[in-house]
C-alpha cells in the first residue's frame, strides 16, 4: 500500500492542485485535459522505479512464509496505473462540483473492494498476498468504468447544459489537438512543475513515518501492526470529514481568488467572502478538533477494546491513540489552513515555499529517527505533531501577511466563546475521572456507564455549541450546507 499511496501522489497530486484552479471555457479546459493525460506516462515511469526499489532494494520476505510477494507488487503498480486513468474524469468531476457522484463512486469501489478480500480470504487463503493485489485492481478499475460510464451518460444531457459543462462528447475527453492553440495550456502546465517539485517534500511529510519505519526497520513488525491500526482508526475522521473540506475549500478559494494578482488589485466582495468563509471553517475545524481532542484521550482504550480486544490493549495502542486525538486537531488545522494558502499562493510563492518544505521533511525524518528510539511508535505521532505544528505556523503566517492590506481579520476564526472552552474542560476532567473508575476491566456494565458519562458530556458540549457559537451555526446552515446541497443537486 505504501508503493501504491506513493505511486499515485507523486504521479497526479501536482496536476491536480494546478488543473482544479483552470478556467471554465471550453478551449482552457481542452488543453488541461492534454496536461491531466501526462499523469499516466509519468506514473508509468515512477512504477518502473518504485517496483525496483521494492523488489531489489528492500528485502523480500520468505516466499515460503509470505508466498506471492513480487506478483503482488506488479498488482498493486497495476491498480496504481488503472486509478490514474481516471484523473481526468476526477478532476473534471470535482471542479464542476459533481460531488455526490465522486463520493457514491468511492464508496460503491471501496465495497467492491472489501467484497472481494472477504471472498477470497474466506475461499482461497492461500493465495495470500494475491488476494490484496487482486483487491486493489478490483478497486481501481470499478472506479475507472465508474467514471467512464457516467460521462457516457452526463455528457449532452440537460445536467450538463445547465451546469454549462464545457464539453460535449467522451472523446473530448481524450487527449488530442486544440484548434489555434499549443495542445497545453502552459500557464497551467509551469504552476505544475511548481506542484510537482513540491510533491516529493509532501509525500515525505505525509508518509514519512511508514518510510522510516519500512527502510530502516526502526520497529519490529507486531509493533508496526499496531501503529498501522491506530493510525487508520485514528485519521478516520481526518479521511473522511477533514480531507473532504480541504478538497472543496481549495477549489473554493482558488476560483474565487486570484493567485497572480495582489489582493488590493482584486474585488472587494469576493476578498471578504473569502476571508468570512476562512474564518469560520477554522472556527469550525477547531471546534471538532478539540472535542475529538478530548473525548479521544478518555474512549482510546474502550474502542481499541471493542475495535480488537485485548490484543491490542495490552499493549502501547490505547497510548498511541490517545496521542493520535490530539494530532487530529493538528490536523485539522492544517487541513484549512494549507488549503487556502496553496489556492492562494502565486507560481513564485509555491517555488519559495517548496525550499520550506525540504527544510520541514529533513527535520521531520530525523525527528521521526530519534523519538521513535526513545519512545517507540508514540514517537512518529510527536514528530508529526510536531511537523504539522510548524506547517500551521508558516500558513498562519502567510494568512496574516496576505490580509494586512485589507481590514479582514480571518484569523479571529481562533477565538473561541469562553462557555465552550469550560465545557471541554469540565467533560475532560470528568471522562478522565470514568475511564478510571468504570473502564475498562470491570465488564460490559461499568463500560456502558463509562460510555454513557461521555455521551452526556458531548451532548452538553454540542448544546454549548449551539447557544454560544451563534455565528458558527448560522455560517453552517447559510453557507456550508447550501453549498454541499447544490454539490448533490
Amino acid at each position: 500500500m505504501l508503493l501504491y499511496t506513493t505511486l499515485v501522489f507523486l504521479s497526479r497530486e501536482a496536476f491536480r492542485r494546478a488543473c482544479l484552479s483552470a478556467g471554465g471555457t471550453e478551449q482552457v479546459w481542452r488543453q488541461n485535459i492534454n496536461l491531466l493525460w501526462l499523469t499516466f506516462p509519468l506514473g508509468c515511469a515512477w512504477g518502473l522505479v518504485l517496483v525496483w526499489v521494492w523488489v531489489s532494494v528492500l528485502t523480500s520476505p520468505d516466499p515460503h512464509v509470505v508466498p506471492g510477494y513480487l506478483p503482488a507488487v506488479g498488482l498493486f503498480c497495476w491498480a496504481a496505473l488503472q486509478e490514474l486513468l481516471a484523473e481526468p474524469f476526477w478532476v473534471l468531476a470535482h471542479a464542476h462540483l459533481l460531488i455526490q457522484f465522486k463520493v457514491v463512486a468511492e464508496s460503491l469501489a471501496m465495497v467492491a473492494k472489501c467484497l472481494v478480500t472477504m471472498v477470497l480470504v474466506i475461499s482461497f487463503p492461500e493465495f495470500g498476498l494475491y488476494i490484496f493485489g487482486i483487491a486493489q485492481c478490483v478497486y481501481s478499475g470499478f472506479l475507472l468504468l465508474a467514471y467512464i460510464f457516467y460521462f457516457l451518460w452526463f455528457l449532452g444531457s440537460e445536467e450538463a447544459e445547465k451546469k454549462s459543462f464545457p464539453l460535449q462528447t467522451l472523446s473530448e475527453l481524450l487527449p488530442g489537438r486544440v484548434h489555434g492553440k499549443p495542445m497545453i495550456y502552459w500557464k497551467q502546465a509551469k504552476l505544475t512543475w511548481s506542484f510537482f517539485k513540491q510533491s516529493f517534500l509532501k509525500q515525505i511529510l505525509t508518509e514519512g513515518e511508514r518510510y522510516v519505519m519500512t527502510f530502516l526497520n526502526v520497529l519490529n513488525f507486531a509493533d508496526q501492526g499496531v501503529y498501522d491500526i491506530v493510525n487508520n482508526l485514528g485519521s478516520m475522521v481526518a479521511r473522511f470529514l477533514f480531507h473532504p473540506i480541504e478538497e472543496s475549500f481549495y477549489v473554493f478559494f482558488a476560483k474565487i481568488l486570484n493567485r497572480e494578482q495582489d489582493i488590493r488589485k482584486q474585488k472587494h466582495a469576493k476578498v471578504a467572502l473569502a476571508a468570512e468563509v476562512l474564518k469560520y471553517l477554522l472556527k469550525l475545524v477547531l471546534v471538532i478538533g478539540l472535542i475529538i481532542t478530548v473525548f479521544g484521550y478518555s474512549f482510546s482504550h474502550l474502542a481499541l477494546h471493542i475495535y480488537g480486544g485485548e490484543s491490542l490493549t495490552t499493549g502501547t495502542g490505547p497510548s498511541l491513540l490517545r496521542c493520535y486525538s490530539g494530532y487530529v486537531l493538528l490536523l485539522a488545522v492544517n487541513g484549512v489552513t494549507e488549503c487556502f494558502t496553496f489556492a492562494a499562493m502565486s507560481k513564485e510563492e509555491v517555488d519559495q515555499y517548496n525550499f520550506v518544505m525540504l527544510g520541514l521533511s529533513a527535520s521531520f525524518l530525523l525527528l521521526s529517527y530519534w523519538l521513535t528510539g526513545l519512545f517507540g511508535g508514540i514517537g512518529f505521532i510527536l514528530a508529526n505533531c510536531c511537523n504539522m505544528a510548524l506547517r500551521i505556523l508558516h500558513s498562519l503566517i502567510y494568512i496574516r501577511r496576505y490580509f494586512l492590506p485589507t481590514d479582514h481579520f480571518p484569523l479571529e476564526g481562533f477565538r473561541l466563546h469562553p462557555a465552550f472552552l469550560i465545557s471541554l474542560v469540565i467533560s475532560s476532567a470528568l471522562t478522565v475521572l470514568s475511564e478510571r473508575t468504570f473502564c475498562c476491566d470491570g465488564g460490559w456494565q461499568l463500560r456502558l456507564v463509562h460510555a454513557g458519562v461521555g455521551g452526556i458530556c458531548f451532548l452538553a458540549v454540542v448544546a454549548t455549541v449551539f447557544t454560544k457559537e451563534t455565528q458558527l451555526v448560522a455560517f453552517i446552515k447559510s453557507q456550508l450546507l447550501p453549498q454541499y446541497s447544490r454539490k448533490k443537486n
